[in-house]
């Protein structure tokens, strides 16, 4: 099947993947470290008082995800993405209300919402839905992300120069809000999700759809589980820490967000091929290598000295951060097969946004501690040396397992 027929017999099952993709953004680090200078100067908090709020926020947005993951299992993206949007747009309106003690419910309301189920949702969906085509379905779908973390941080931070910081809290609220009838637009005719579950052709290890108890069994899941922490972990931290790392270097926090669409368009790039990929050669080819990229990453920003040397750290960022959109959600659907996918990947979802909690509260620690940001990205790279390697050696070990299922 061609690209162009793909992408016309499919339009509205990918739309809405790309929907709810898109609405996950009011509850990403990207765009709600773009008020932090306001919340901190409102609320009297400094890096690691922020840090840690934000951080109990998303701790407990993760032990939710757990149960709440697994409920794409029982229920359509149709029903489930609707409510779940529903509650995105009171908690973009709770944080426009929000005072210092309410603020820890707030994140906590936004990130399970937006960062975690919103996304949850469209990329257990195009899993689950495709098949031979899944790479570039997911990455498809993972456009919608894309194109908020570019439009997003530029509108919103020329707005605060215009409009106070709660006003445009409200303004996420409507457009949360006015998604819904969209996405029940594009999927009056959803697919069935067990129908798929159940085809052969998504069986994963040993000809097998596994459980998530006998994923959390399996040394595999906790080969891979530095790899689930990383990106989320240090990619997290490093938008959260926008605002500082500008000052830090002596620029306008204007300069830098104004790279932000370079490094979107390069992840948008990377995305797509590893989605292209990804259907020829499998994950398990691919994956242990798309982490790589950040080691150069991080080095770049510890030593960049302009707005114009930190492009170099946002291009090795972004081809990790693209990759992340289609290589990862494929994994658990290859390996695991698709029965309990909702389940296992609400397992690894939690994994990810515990480490988005751990980031943004361990740099902010460590900032107050007197440890600067550029020393603290050295030893980042460094990490995901070590999350590399781990995935090597895991995925090398359960490689020939996947024999049996084909």
């Amino acid at each position: 099947m061609s690209n162009r027929s793909f992408l016309v017999q499919n339009a509205p099952w990918l739309g809405a993947g790309a929907l709810l993709a898109l609405m996950s953004s009011f509850g990403q680090t990207f765009f709600i470290s773009l008020f932090a200078g306001e919340i901190r100067a409102e609320f009297g908090l400094s890096h690691g008082a922020w840090g840690g709020i934000y951080s109990l926020g998303t701790t407990l947005s993760a032990a939710v995800m757990i149960w709440a993951g697994a409920l794409t299992d029982r229920f359509r993206a149709r029903v489930l993405g609707s409510g779940v949007l529903i509650l995105l747009a009171f908690a973009c309106l709770a944080m426009a209300f929000s005072t210092v003690w309410l603020l820890p419910l707030v994140i906590f309301a936004l990130r399970l919402t937006g960062q975690g189920m919103t996304m949850h949702i469209s990329a257990v969906a195009m899993a689950r839905w495709f098949v031979a085509m899944r790479g570039r379905a997911l990455s498809i779908a993972a456009l919608g992300f894309s194109f908020g973390e570019a439009l997003l941080p530029i509108v919103f931070v020329a707005l605060l120069g215009v409009f106070d910081w709660r006003l445009l809290w409200v303004f996420s609220a409507m457009i949360a809000a006015a998604s819904v009838p969209l996405l029940l637009l594009l999927l009056r005719r959803e697919r069935t999700p067990q129908s798929h579950a159940e085809s052969d052709h998504s069986l994963g290890m040993e000809a097998r759809h596994w459980t998530r108890k006998q994923t959390l069994n399996h040394r595999l899941f906790w080969f891979m589980v530095p790899a689930l922490l990383g990106p989320a972990a240090f990619n997290t931290a490093f938008f959260f820490q926008q605002v500082h790392y500008a000052e830090i270097k002596g620029w306008a926090h204007l300069d830098l967000v104004a790279l932000f669409p370079i490094y979107t368009a390069i992840s948008v790039g990377a995305m797509i091929l590893s989605g292209w990929l990804l259907d020829r050669l499998g994950t398990a080819r691919l994956i242990p290598f798309y982490q790589l990229p950040m080691v150069a990453a991080f080095i770049c920003f510890a030593y960049a000295g302009s707005p114009s040397s930190a492009l170099f750290g946002f291009f090795f960022l972004a081809l990790t951060t693209g990759a992340n959109s289609t290589l990862p959600n494929a994994f658990w659907a290859e390996f695991y097969g698709t029965a309990h996918l909702g389940a296992i990947k609400a397992m690894a979802a939690a994994v990810m946004v515990l480490g988005s909690a751990l980031g943004p509260g361990l740099t902010g620690v460590l900032i107050d501690a007197g440890l600067g940001l550029e020393t603290q990205y050295l030893g980042v790279a460094g990490y995901f040396v070590f999350s590399s390697a781990m995935m090597a050696f895991g995925v090398m070990q359960a490689r020939p397992n996947l024999s049996v299922a084909a």
